[in-house]
């Protein structure tokens, strides 16, 4: 069974390594590319993208696959609609792998915003020295606030147009709660901007800013696709893929969908 896993997320990763172990799977994990080093996972892997729904149509044809397993970041919605659309173009089962988003927790000041735009007003209205972790692809967004100071947090460098008073920290997660709570005392950080990514590996910095008393702004995640079954842990995908792609987790019926409306969002990095 071929099974083609999209993205590089830490649960794509574990995924791929689940099913590399099984003798009756080929997997095919499938990298975006916008980071210089990605972490490879095992099996074959592909880089760049296929050229819309319908080259990644054509190309689950060409290469046999057997199912498909969204596992990418929680907000590349573009990849997500263009997946479910030539998954059911080319007649291929297809699962999204989401990891649980976040949740406020007595204590937390959290301000929800839908886009990156509303999370620059709101920061700006909050503060002046803004620690940013949305991603370098989206700190165009905040580029016209001259008058704030940001910290950007990313694993590569971000190209402009970005803010014109900007340091940048380059690093990878995952990070741990000492490491988080040094960040904001060193650079004074007066409100943190986050999307709603999820998972383990960047929540510390949620509990150091509880701790400080600092404002985040939260960017909610965009939805999945209708109609496209969830799975929340690399192992509820693994059991899915290795029973024929028909042991779905309870879902909405399957259906063909449309991409995002003008303005969406655009994928980002991990």
């Amino acid at each position: 069974m071929h099974v083609l896993i999209l993205g590089g997320t830490t649960e794509a990763r574990r995924l791929a390594e689940m099913l590399h172990d099984r003798p009756a799977v080929r997997v095919t994990s499938s990298l975006a590319g916008r980071v210089a080093a990605p972490r490879l996972p095992p099996g074959e892997v592909r880089v760049g993208g296929f050229g819309g729904a319908g080259g990644l149509a054509r190309w689950l044809r060409e290469h046999q696959v057997d199912a498909v397993i969204d596992a990418t970041h929680p907000f590349a919605d573009t990849m997500s609609f263009h997946a479910a659309e030539a998954a059911a173009d080319a007649h291929v089962p297809l699962l999204a792998l989401r990891r649980p988003g976040w949740a406020p927790v007595d204590g937390d000041d959290w301000h929800p915003v839908d886009t990156l735009a509303g999370a620059a007003d709101t920061a700006r209205a909050l503060g002046r020295r803004v620690f940013l972790t949305t991603g370098r692809m989206g700190v165009a967004a905040f580029a016209h606030i001259t008058d704030a100071w940001f910290l950007l947090r990313s694993v590569d460098a971000p190209e402009p147009p970005y803010p014109p008073h900007m340091e940048v920290l380059l690093d990878r997660g995952p990070f741990s709660l000492d490491g988080e709570r040094e960040v904001l005392r060193r650079y004074a950080v007066d409100v943190l901007v986050t999307k709603d990514s999820g998972g383990a590996a960047t929540a510390p910095k949620l509990t150091a800013a509880r701790e400080a008393g600092v404002p985040v702004v939260v960017v909610r995640r965009p939805p999945v696709p209708d109609g496209v079954p969830l799975a929340a842990t690399p192992e509820e995908a693994a059991v899915w893929a290795t029973n024929g792609a028909t042991a779905l987790p309870p879902s909405r019926p399957r259906s063909r969908v449309s991409p995002p409306a003008a303005g969406s969002p655009a994928p980002t990095s991990p």
